[in-house]
């Protein structure tokens, strides 16, 4: 089985979000988790349970009568490793989201310290301070928001 099926299951991805959360949990609190959350049977989180330890993305170990999971980084590793040359298609859009992200806030923050320094105090009737970023996304048509009374 490769990486990726492993992780196409929605009740094992909730598991590796649950060991990656808690650091190690036990069999028992993980079964009630998902057993809650998916409704399926205790004897089925045992086989997902299973499938992640056979693949490499959890590791067991006994401590009394107790099974402590935790994850194990090499499955994640594996699907790191497949996905890498596919970055390319998404890396470069991220960076631009986040560009235009740090252009937001700048402006915001310019605002703000304009406000400041003309003597107002920046509050709620303050457009330019309190309204929303609304550029659009690069090659998205910027939105028309409704007309106000005034403009009717």
């Amino acid at each position: 089985m490769h990486a990726l099926d492993v992780l196409g299951d929605p009740v094992r991805r909730r598991i590796l979000e649950l060991l990656a959360d808690d650091g190690e949990l036990g069999a028992g609190e993980i079964g009630e988790i998902v057993q809650q959350e998916f409704g399926i049977s205790q004897p089925a989180v045992s086989q997902h349970l299973r499938v992640l330890r056979e693949h490499g993305f959890a590791t067991v170990r006994p401590e009394g009568r107790r099974r402590l999971y935790a994850l194990d980084p090499r499955g994640p590793r594996e699907a790191r490793e497949w996905l890498t040359p596919f970055e390319r298609f998404w890396l470069p859009k991220l960076d631009a989201l986040g560009t235009e992200l740090a252009r937001g806030k700048r402006s915001r923050r310019l605002a703000a310290e304009r406000a400041e320094s003309s003597g107002h105090a920046a509050g709620p009737t303050d457009p330019a301070v309190n309204a929303p970023h609304t550029d659009p996304a690069p090659g998205t048509p910027p939105v028309e928001s409704a007309p106000t009374k005034k403009e009717t």
